[in-house]
């Protein structure tokens, strides 16, 4: 018989699939219930799962590509730029931390890395992913998609092909760029503005998601003269309203948390730092992609702090 707790302990490599695929917490989570749910009736009824990680990978995959075919519908419609939910992956507030816990942190998690992997289709996403972040075979993700090894060696030849031309680059040593997102920080803390010009990239780009529910950019800022203002203003802005500001790591990379005086959080920035300099931050203060890091604050729904 299915052991059960065999099931239970392959939740977090579902997640992990789930979250690559849709590029957000709350969806990804619903995904890996189901899954799980859908799993324990087989048993109930007496099925006999051979495989279950084989079984519990189909099943999460093939949810998460009919997810996010409607979800590309409603994106069509969203207000400014769109980011993917950000996921505290090391020290942090974020319950979902412990659901990626045995899948490898690399550069395939970060919010640069699934805006790119969104020029795919959902299936090309799927085998992409399942061969290049999972090491699955060609036969294995062939059962999931329902495609002949050949047909998904080729889709995924192709989607490497998207991929490559558009992927990022990030600095390769940790402590590097944790040493200058330090200094990053203490520099928009302290309205420094030679000090973040001489660390951003002249082209770097900063972008923020508000959804049209919170205060944001409403297209992407560029340059870094633009960009050291425009953070300096945010900083200065956080001062008056009493914000705390903690370093954490977004989806990989360095960034940090902003909480009101009563601890609910307004905002996650996450850096891309490559070449010895900032080459993007992403912003995510739309409320709805923060409710899983615990209570949001209204500051910035009001129009006072994004």
């Amino acid at each position: 018989m299915t052991d059960t707790t065999a099931l239970n302990e392959l939740r977090p490599l579902v997640f992990s699939i789930a979250y690559r695929m849709l590029g957000s917490v709350a969806e990804a989570e619903d995904v890996a219930q189901e899954t799980l749910l859908r799993a324990h009736r087989e048993v109930r009824d007496g099925t006999e799962i051979a495989s279950p990680k084989a079984y519990m990978t189909a099943v999460a995959t093939r949810l998460a590509i009919d997810e996010l075919r409607s979800a590309r519908v409603r994106r069509e419609a969203y207000v400014g730029p769109w980011l993917p939910e950000p996921l505290l992956t090391r020290a942090g507030a974020d319950p979902s931390v412990d659901l990626v816990a045995d899948a490898e942190l690399a550069d395939d998690l970060s919010m640069a890395f699934l805006l790119v992997l969104e020029r795919l289709t959902p299936t090309e996403r799927a085998v992409f992913l399942l061969r290049e972040a999972f090491d699955y075979t060609f036969a294995e993700i062939a059962e999931v998609v329902d495609k002949t090894p050949d047909n998904c060696r080729q889709i995924a030849a192709r989607a490497r092909r998207h991929v490559i031309t558009a992927k990022p680059r990030f600095e390769s040593s940790r402590a590097a760029r944790e040493s200058l997102a330090k200094r990053f920080l203490t520099a928009a803390q302290e309205g420094d503005m030679e000090g973040l010009v001489s660390m951003l990239a002249e082209d770097a780009v900063f972008t923020g998601d508000g959804g049209g529910k919170a205060t944001a950019f409403p297209e992407p800022l560029v340059g870094a003269e633009r960009i050291a203002h425009a953070m300096r203003a945010l900083f200065r802005q956080r001062a008056r309203l009493g914000a705390s500001v903690e370093p954490v790591e977004v989806n990989g990379q360095p960034g940090w948390l902003a909480r009101d005086r009563e601890g609910a959080v307004i905002v996650v920035m996450a850096l891309e730092i490559a070449g010895g300099a900032v080459t993007g931050i992403r912003s995510v203060v739309n409320p709805d992609k923060l409710g899983h890091l615990g209570p949001v604050s209204d500051v910035a729904r009001r129009g006072r702090g994004a």
